[in-house]
């Protein structure tokens, strides 16, 4: 699957979610129209429709609401682990090399430390 494939599978979850183009246009930082044009594409992709459009709203069909059953914990799951691997780059981690003599480490290193 390609990049932009998961882009826009990612981009008919936040539709589906948020029942609104225009709330998951601002949700993700794009256009409505280009958001509308996204999901078209793979409706055209899977030969089924996703989406019912009304003016007033956006539901998923059978078939959308099975996809969003499916993806939607994926992408979570994916959002999560980019999350705690940001945390990771706040925290200091690795090996630290102290050279001193013994009495220094005894006195004031070691009590440090505890």
């Amino acid at each position: 699957m390609k990049r932009e494939e998961i882009a826009d599978l990612m981009a008919f979850v936040v539709v589906a979610e948020e029942r609104s183009f225009t709330r998951a246009a601002a949700r993700l930082s794009m256009a409505q129209s280009a958001l509308s044009q996204i999901v078209r594409r793979i409706e055209e992709r899977l030969g089924l429709r996703l989406l019912t459009r009304t003016t007033r709203s956006v539901v998923p069909t059978e078939a959308g609401e099975h996809l969003l059953s499916v993806l939607g914990p994926m992408l979570h799951d994916i959002d999560s682990a980019m999350a705690s691997l940001s945390d990771l780059q706040n925290r200091p981690s690795g090996t630290i090399r102290i050279t001193t003599v013994e009495h220094a480490a005894k006195t004031i290193l070691l009590p440090a430390m505890r």
